[in-house]
């Protein structure tokens, strides 16, 4: 078993073997690791750091005291998921399902790991659930997991919902739906933060459906002086598909992390939609050798390349 697992992995096992069949909500994977890429390797958790091994520990706690608490399980599963046991997460928010089938939340969450694993009909079929609960209910605030230099959370239960439900669509190369719930998501956008990301993938999936003058403009309302919190990463790559930043400039610093695999990523979807083939394909290769395997942008380089295959 691979370093991190062994600290975190007893978990879930205490909170959800005699609620879940795991069998129900994951499917198989060799001892130890987290899930099978589309290329079929075999994925593995990162030793976790202490802080979120702390963090952790406070969510067991918190859920000890009250089991049945859904926002309990909630922290629970989103600090297993941080910790690196996506699984764990999976079957805590199923837990969190059959203790209240009508939270939201929990389908929404559990839709997200669905993504990090690969199992985008899973994610779909649950987010698409959460969009259902959440009809005629007013949105709220989503509490930041990993909170931003200002400490503001800037995202919304029914914006990460439709945010979400587009990524899976987007990986299933399902143009249509992709863009439904990505539209939807930037109509209800509270800041810049969330129309840069979204911005982003109207974009990139109207000219994969071949629609560049729309794609165009979907960037009118970006410019260099918006206030970005969080997302430098989809903002930089927005001005990139304006022509206000070079290549270079673009790629320049980049690192091995979920934000630098975000710009790679549309860096080589740009590459691909103006018909350099080859070096998107270099491009999504380089990019699937990182290690930050649970970031969208990865996640999405690997799709990509299966569907090239």
């Amino acid at each position: 078993m691979k370093a991190g697992l062994g600290q975190i992995g007893c978990v879930f096992l205490l909170i959800v073997v005699a609620a879940v069949a795991a069998d129900d909500v994951l499917p198989p994977v060799p001892e130890g690791a987290q899930a099978i890429a589309l290329d079929g390797r075999v994925l593995y958790a990162a030793e976790a750091g202490a802080e979120a091994l702390s963090k952790l520990d406070a969510a067991r706690s918190d859920y000890d005291t009250n089991p049945d608490d859904a926002d309990k399980i909630i922290w629970l599963g989103r600090r297993l998921a941080y910790a690196g046991d996506y699984r764990g997460a999976i079957r805590t928010f199923s837990v969190g399902m059959s203790k209240h089938p009508g939270d939201a939340r929990m389908y929404r969450h559990r839709g997200h790991r669905y993504i990090t694993i690969r199992e985008f009909d899973r994610a779909i079929a649950d987010l698409e659930k959460a969009a259902e609960l959440i009809r005629g209910v007013e949105n709220e605030v989503e509490p930041d997991g990993q909170p931003n230099d200002l400490g503001i959370p800037l995202s919304s239960l029914h914006g990460n919902i439709w945010y979400h439900l587009g990524l899976a669509y987007y990986l299933k190369q399902d143009w249509d739906n992709a863009l439904r719930a990505y539209s939807i998501g930037f109509d209800i956008s509270r800041n810049d933060d969330n129309r840069v990301s979204t911005t982003h993938w109207r974009y990139m999936i109207l000219r994969r459906m071949g629609r560049a003058a729309d794609a165009e403009r979907v960037l009118d309302g970006i410019s260099a002086d918006m206030t970005i919190v969080e997302n430098d990463s989809y903002h930089s790559l927005c001005l990139f598909y304006k022509g206000e930043l070079s290549p270079g400039e673009l790629l320049e610093g980049t690192a091995d992390s979920p934000a630098g695999a975000a710009v790679r990523y549309g860096a080589a979807n740009w590459h691909y939609v103006n018909g350099d083939v080859e070096t998107a394909r270099r491009m999504l290769t380089e990019l699937t050798s990182t290690s930050s395997w649970a970031g969208f942008g990865y996640v999405a380089a690997e799709a990509d390349l299966a569907a090239m295959d």
